[in-house]
């Protein structure tokens, strides 16, 4: 007993761990390697809380750790990536003439555009999401709003796109200044909004109490085989439309 209550959070420490390394990714623009390990990250904060049920070890201290080590690798990594995607578009020879608001500034040897610093908004959204959630005691069969798992996939699937499905209609759409600042202010939205989302986690395998989560399951198959990484943004959208559904026939 007292090896196996420290099993949940070590697995919880390797969602860090993989959360510290993304961020060293993403600094430096290698979102393909950061992808990776906030992948392995969001794998790991999956089953901290799997493992803690299955070995009886649920404690206050494991809700703390698990949401300090979501507020790195599914806060943190999706504003460093959001604020890195900005910055390319105002640093792109096409965009429009330069405005105090979008001019590169040079700041103790660092460049970066002002404006850029709106993507941080999506890290200041997680860790308000994050705190709201850890003080909710309603939501053990729902969420409300998007997990920040599943916002840091949305944001993820961006340079994703742009990496192994890129053509110029794609990058005309996707790196655009306005286009990157609504996504942030959608994203931001999302993670705080009221709305009822169903919860992935199995009760049972019976199909009329997971009816929901086998559908989207089911879906996301086809859709990732059919659309690839352009699929992401799809599914976060199907997941949101069926919980709508399902809590309209709740009600």
């Amino acid at each position: 007993m007292a090896v196996k209550k420290y099993i949940p959070n070590l697995v919880t420490l390797l969602n860090l761990l993989c959360g510290c390394i993304a961020v060293i990714f993403s600094v430096n623009s290698s979102f393909i390697a950061a992808s990776i390990f906030v992948f392995l990250g969001i794998f790991f904060d999956f089953f901290d809380g799997l493992l803690a049920r299955k070995l009886n070890v649920q404690s206050d201290l494991g809700i703390q750790l698990d949401s300090l080590a979501d507020m790195v690798t599914s806060g943190l990594v999706p504003g460093i990536i959001m604020f890195k995607l900005i910055s390319t578009t105002v640093e792109a020879p096409d965009f429009a003439t330069q405005n105090d608001w979008n001019a590169i500034i040079d700041w103790q040897g660092l460049q970066f555009a002002p404006i850029a610093l709106i993507g941080f908004c999506i890290t200041l959204a997680s860790a308000y999401r994050l705190a709201k959630f850890n003080i909710d005691e309603d939501q053990q069969s729902y969420f409300k709003g998007l997990p920040t798992p599943a916002n840091t996939l949305l944001i993820l699937s961006i340079p994703l796109i742009l990496e192994f499905q890129n053509s110029k209609t794609i990058t005309d759409v996707i790196l655009n200044t306005w286009f990157l600042i609504l996504l942030t202010i959608l994203s931001c939205y999302l993670l705080n909004s009221k709305v009822k989302l169903f919860a992935l986690k199995f009760k049972n395998l019976g199909f009329s109490d997971n009816a929901f989560r086998y559908l989207l399951i089911g879906l996301s198959f086809v859709f990732i085989l059919l659309f690839k990484f352009i699929a992401i943004p799809l599914i976060i959208a199907l997941y949101i439309f069926l919980s709508l559904i399902k809590n309209t026939i709740t009600k």
